[in-house]
């Protein structure tokens, strides 16, 4: 399936090698989506008489016979540490070299938000590329990591030490409790709910957007969306549209490991996963921000 997250404009997994993305409408004479290509019979289909095909009677997903550079759920795990390990790593050494006090507050700031776009400009170039490029995405990941650090470090000096941690636990919070529910099918990723999720991510960055814009030219926090009572709603309503992007990463990863994705296409799933989770994270540490910055 083709999944969402922050960016909203991440690709799936690529069509000519047997796998065929969540919501894009079938061609004529093509299989309907969902439908396992290398299970048809169809006169076009070399592998249409393949006796390992089988079908996944409980969830009706049919799984395609394992191949020779398929990808599996390990390669998406290696790839994700990998890229996760990028952000973790730049974000200590900027955590480190950049710092938050009064002298050096004004610069630490400057190099964080130049940082933040080169991390948006990779990632735009990626969610636009056929094909998945790892120096792309873990050039993201490097940049993004220098953001997080300088404002996490800033965070922690000027509102609470220990709000980085909680947030950082909040963060593995909801990732282990959506793979769970996941995993036990608590949660049915379907078009309806990608559809939901889309058009709820949608309007909520078009209204973070707004806020920001009154806030830059009217002063203050805007239209108040990131403080007080409804800072601490939205900061919620952040966090739970955060849990629904990982399941519909779940969702791709899964599809792609059944339906036979080439291997290198993990990068894409270890991009949006990571996507997903800075977007959590990011949310985590403004609620608890709000929340602390009260006592």
């Amino acid at each position: 399936m083709r999944s969402s997250n922050p960016v909203f404009s991440r690709r799936g997994f690529s069509r000519d090698n047997g796998y065929a993305g969540f919501n894009a409408a079938p061609q004529a004479g093509a299989p309907a989506a969902g439908a396992n290509p290398y299970a048809q019979g169809t006169a076009a289909n070399p592998y249409a008489t393949n006796p390992y095909a089988q079908q996944d009677t409980q969830y009706g997903a049919p799984q395609a016979p394992a191949r020779s550079g398929a990808m599996t759920i390990d390669d998406v795990v290696t790839r994700t540490a990998m890229t996760l390990g990028t952000v973790v790593l730049t974000a200590a050494l900027s955590w480190a070299l950049l710092p938050v006090d009064e002298a050096n507050l004004g610069t630490s700031y400057g190099i964080a938000i130049g940082a933040a776009l080169v991390a948006f400009v990779f990632a735009m170039i990626q969610s636009f590329k056929r094909k998945p490029s790892p120096a792309t995405i873990l050039a993201y990941a490097a940049f993004e990591g220098v953001f997080l650090g300088v404002i996490s470090s800033a965070v922690s000096t000027y509102i609470s030490p220990g709000t980085v941690m909680q947030a950082v636990m909040g963060t593995m919070c909801v990732f282990a409790g959506v793979l769970i529910a996941y995993k036990m099918r608590w949660i049915r990723v379907t078009r309806r709910f990608y559809g939901f999720v889309m058009a709820a991510a949608m309007g909520f960055v078009l209204l973070m957007m707004v806020n920001l814009l009154f806030s830059v030219f009217g002063g203050g926090d805007g239209l108040g969306f990131r403080s007080g009572g409804l800072g601490i709603l939205f900061g919620v309503i952040g966090i739970i549209l955060g849990a629904c992007f990982l399941a519909l990463d779940f969702k791709q990863v899964e599809d792609g490991v059944n339906y036979g994705a080439p291997r290198e296409e993990s990068w894409l799933a270890a991009f949006g996963l990571t996507l997903t989770l800075v977007w959590i994270y990011l949310e985590m540490l403004r609620l608890l921000s709000i929340l602390n910055g009260d006592d």
